[in-house]
């Protein structure tokens, strides 16, 4: 299995001018084979390569904007990888929550390589919900590839051309689905010599279709799965979670269900119900381990439905009191006695396996199934029968000593619990011992404070204890005070450098330009941040590679006088033009850079304006006739085919 998780090392979605950056954790064959930074088109494009089985995060926040979002980034999925949210559905837990529950354990919560690499390990583990969002229904859709365009004298021949090209590639698609069988239909919509667009509805998931996305001259296809109407989230594991359930017999029954972190999962009572009912009902919630009673001897009632479900019981060792039950259920809601007596009997029995729970985390491999092994504990099993019950059979046989692998010395399984829970039975009792010694500490270090509260040593710890936060405070400020500091200074020289640039405007003879090195957006957004870049003023370009439609956008923005170039691209010198932003040649306007101020006489540079202003003119009626030119040749298209139309009829 290969598993990529991604986290957000900075920026966010939602943000135009930082695009987020995620730390990537590749793992294969239960280990990390790749880490690094990547964009999310980067980490697509991987994933589209590659088809992991799964692309697994925390929060689909951290990957889309909004629904219509994620379903675009689904849609650019393969097919046979999904999509998992480690963290739940709807209904989230944390990061931390989920790997814990696998035995796993954060060195560093905010390094995001931490994260991606616990992201990836628990959706190997089984985690998460896969994120459903297409349906089993699959558009295909055969089209135009090119534009009809503006006409001319073929123009009628070259409309039957494409639209013929339409109607073969429908039929080659349509014979395709006739061949594997499936179900569809479809909507032609007719053009001139032939479809101008064709539309099947077919009644597959999109990895069975037989037709892939194509583009050629004239045709293209699309095939795209049919959404569904909201997000669903199906978990990549639907087994039932082992439970521990107290059950209160009577007229009225009550039953409460704790998973076994300790968490209430489930409380009812009724007396509507019966005990068929009930079994019925605990099924619902999970998969019980411990049937509890809370009473020293279990009823029978309570009795036959622990055998029914083949689980563990348990009664206390007397029957306890109102005000105990009371004590034992502070801190959860219930509503009546029934629920309240079922509820005492399952903390009670949580409690009674806790010690265990706490010891064997420390015992288990990381990424071991946490619920798994304490049902096992719960059952009577080792914590070595706990794991090699989870190893493939020639594993279990390999990691068996030699006379324990062969047939003549197997032993009973019913002797091996037994020896499994005499083996429990005395880890618990080393437990209770240690749990003493720890007391026993705990009285000694208290009797110690109570003498040096008495001898009136506390107050002077507790005076040294002011005096050291008040120090890490003065520590903390004077930490601040300093890049408070930094921070003016190089606002000041920020201010002293624009005023300097504002004072050389004013000679007549030479004018200032603002030196680019790149005209790429960090580059322009760097000479924006230390001077600032407005109207009328001047741009020295070393290198144009790199431009694109953000940077061109923030230069029409700001109101940019001219751009001057040793290199001018052709294709840019067009789309400045179109945006009327003069581009001149430092051939004809020669600069002087002093780092990064420029200096240019200011008689080549009106000179030069002067004559891009010529050719802007001369560009402008160009494109006026072309405009012209089109309209004229599209009416009289128009006017032909009305022509022939009513030469027909």
């Amino acid at each position: 299995m290969k598993v990529y998780g991604i986290d957000v090392i900075r920026g966010s979605v939602r943000s135009r001018t930082k695009r987020p950056v995620f730390a990537v954790v590749v793992r294969e064959g239960g280990e990390v084979v790749e880490e690094g930074e990547m964009s999310i088109f980067k980490v697509l494009r991987r994933v589209s390569a590659e088809k992991p089985d799964i692309l697994a995060v925390d929060s689909l926040q951290e990957i889309s904007r909004d629904q219509h979002e994620l379903y675009s980034v689904l849609g650019v999925l393969p097919s046979g990888t999904r999509l998992v949210q480690v963290t739940g559905g709807e209904k989230q837990l944390s990061l931390a929550v989920i790997a814990s529950r696998y035995n796993l354990k954060f060195n560093n919560k905010f390094d995001p390589f931490v994260e991606a690499r616990t992201i990836a390990h628990v959706a190997e583990l089984g985690a998460g919900c896969e994120v459903i969002a297409f349906g089993g229904t699959t558009d295909i859709i055969v089209s135009r590839h090119r534009s009809i365009g503006k006409g001319g004298w073929s123009q009628n021949r070259y409309i039957r051309k494409i639209h013929g090209a339409v109607q073969q590639k429908a039929g080659e698609v349509e014979d395709s689905l006739k061949e594997a069988i499936l179900r569809y239909e479809r909507i032609d919509h007719k053009g001139y010599g032939g479809l101008r667009r064709v539309e099947f509805n077919v009644h597959a998931p999109r990895e069975h279709i037989p037709v892939s996305d194509e583009a050629r001259a004239d045709v293209q296809v699309r095939v795209s799965a049919r959404r569904l109407e909201r997000i669903n989230f199906r978990p990549q594991h639907s087994k039932k979670r082992n439970v521990i359930v107290g059950v209160d017999p009577g007229t009225t029954v009550g039953i409460a269900a704790l998973d076994l972190d300790g968490n209430l999962v489930g409380l009812k009572s009724s007396r509507q119900m019966s005990i068929n009912d009930w079994i019925e009902e605990i099924s619902t919630i999970g998969k019980p381990v411990v049937i509890a009673s809370d009473v020293a001897h279990m009823p029978s009632a309570v009795d036959k439905i622990r055998r029914s479900f083949h689980a563990t019981g348990f009664n206390p060792p007397e029957d306890r009191t109102q005000e105990e039950k009371i004590a034992i259920c502070s801190g959860f809601s219930y509503g009546n006695d029934h629920e309240r007596d079922s509820l005492a009997a399952a903390i009670e029995a949580y409690r009674t396996y806790s010690n265990k729970f706490k010891n064997i985390e420390k015992r288990l491999p990381a990424g071991f199934d946490l619920d798994r092994a304490r049902a096992g504990i719960i059952r009577g099993l080792s914590i070595e029968q706990i794991v090699a019950e989870s190893l493939p059979k020639q594993q279990q046989g390999a990691s068996l000593p030699r006379e324990e692998a062969t047939p003549g010395t197997r032993k009973d399984p019913r002797i091996s619990q037994l020896e499994g829970m005499v083996k429990n039975l005395r880890e618990y009792v080393s437990d209770l011992q240690d749990e003493l010694e720890e007391k026993e500490r705990k009285i000694k270090h208290l009797g110690r404070i109570i003498s040096d509260e008495r001898s009136g040593r506390f107050e002077r710890i507790k005076r040294d204890s002011e005096i050291e936060k008040r120090d890490a405070t003065i520590k903390s400020l004077k930490t601040k005070l300093r890049k408070e500091e930094k921070r003016r200074k190089k606002y000041i020289k920020q201010i002293q450098r624009m005023k300097n640039y504002t004072d050389l405007q004013n000679d007549r003879r030479q004018i200032p330009v603002k030196v680019v090195h790149s005209l790429t957006r960090e580059c322009v957004r760097s000479v924006d941040d230390e001077y600032g870049i407005g109207s009328e003023d001047i741009l020295y370009v070393e290198k144009t590679g790199g431009w694109g439609n953000a940077v061109i956008s923030f230069l029409t923005e700001n109101g940019v006088n001219a751009v001057i170039t040793p290199d001018p691209d052709p294709r840019l010198v067009a789309v400045l033009r179109s945006e009327t932003i003069p581009m001149l040649s430092s051939k004809d306007v020669p600069v002087a850079t002093r780092g990064s101020i420029g200096f240019a006489f200011r008689k080549d540079f009106e000179q030069a304006l002067d004559k891009w202003r010529e050719e802007q003119e001369r560009f402008e009626k160009e494109r006026s006739v072309e405009m012209i030119e089109s309209i004229v040749s599209e009416y009289r298209s128009e006017r032909e085919v009305e022509a022939r139309r009513h030469g027909r009829s």
